[in-house]
This record gives C-alpha cells, structure tokens and sequence, in this order.
C-alpha cells in the first residue's frame, strides 16, 4: 500500500527484515513504520543479499547519494517513479495482465483487500499515510457480492443463514 515515490526512496537502512518492517517517508516528510508481508519480505532479502541489486551497485558506479537505495536502475542510481512504473507495467504483461497496470492500482488493490477482509478503515489509513479519513474512506466502495456476504453472516434473519 505504499506510494510508488515512497518505495523508490527506500534506502537500505529504512529497511528491517528481521521485525517485518518497513520506514517510508511519506507527503509532507511525514514518517510512519509499516509491516511487511512475509512474501515481499522474503523477495526483499533475496534482492538485497544475491538479487539483482548487488548486479547493478558495483562499488565503480554507485553515484553518490544512490549507495543506500534499495532499488536501483541499470545505470546503479537510484530507481525513479517513471522507471518503477515501467517495470510493474512490464512485469504485468509478462504474467498476462493487459489491463492498465499502475504503482497507484496496486495501491488501492491493497486497500480494498485488506478492508474486504475485515481491516478497520483507522489501521488502513494509517497504513497507506493518509492525513485523513475522508481521503481513506475512496477505497471503502463495497462490491455487491461482498455486501450480501456480510449480511447473510450478520443479520439473524436473513436468508440463507
């Protein structure tokens, strides 16, 4: 649930793999620690230990500023928004996702997910760095599916139950 410019200013001491955590400096130069799923934290260590991140840093190319990024371009600075997006566009394709696939989709699939799976919109919002509820509440559109699953499981006289 991060946004794009905050993962391309990850530096490596931002993050910790052993905790599961994550330091993003979000809008406004407001911090705030986010957990990190068990499979991006898995890929995180092989990228960082023997990924592509150790191919692309040569001691001779790291530029100044860059030694610390985590991601990287293939000139061994540090990643931009634009190349980030053209790598989750591009990887998108290459499993069969022709839809128009974005830094910010990914971002409010990780939104609904977590409330469609019963996350409150407080600990959402506080995880996607929004400075207001309002702002969170977007991501809180209900499918019509869902809708009816809830109530059939909540309400003692619905039907089906």
């Amino acid at each position: 649930g991060a946004r794009i410019s905050e993962v391309v200013g990850l530096s490596i001491s931002d993050v910790d793999l052993h905790d599961g955590l994550v330091r993003l400096m979000g809008k406004g130069s407001k911090e705030r620690i986010v957990p990190l799923g068990r499979m991006a934290a898995a890929a995180l260590e092989r990228w960082l230990d023997v990924g592509g991140r150790a191919e692309l840093a040569p001691d001779r190319w790291a530029r100044r500023g860059d030694a610390e990024a985590v991601f990287l371009n293939q000139r061994g600075g540090r990643l931009s928004r634009q190349g980030a997006y053209g790598v989750i566009r591009d990887r998108g394709a290459g499993v069969g996702l022709t839809d128009e696939l974005s830094p910010h989709v990914l971002r409010h699939s990780c939104a609904t997910h977590m409330l469609d799976h019963g996350a409150d919109i407080r600990t959402v919002q506080e995880l996607l760095g929004h400075a207001s509820i309002s702002t969170t509440q977007i991501y809180t559109k209900v499918t019509t599916e869902r809708l009816v699953s809830i109530y059939r499981s909540a309400h003692p006289r619905a039907v089906g139950r």
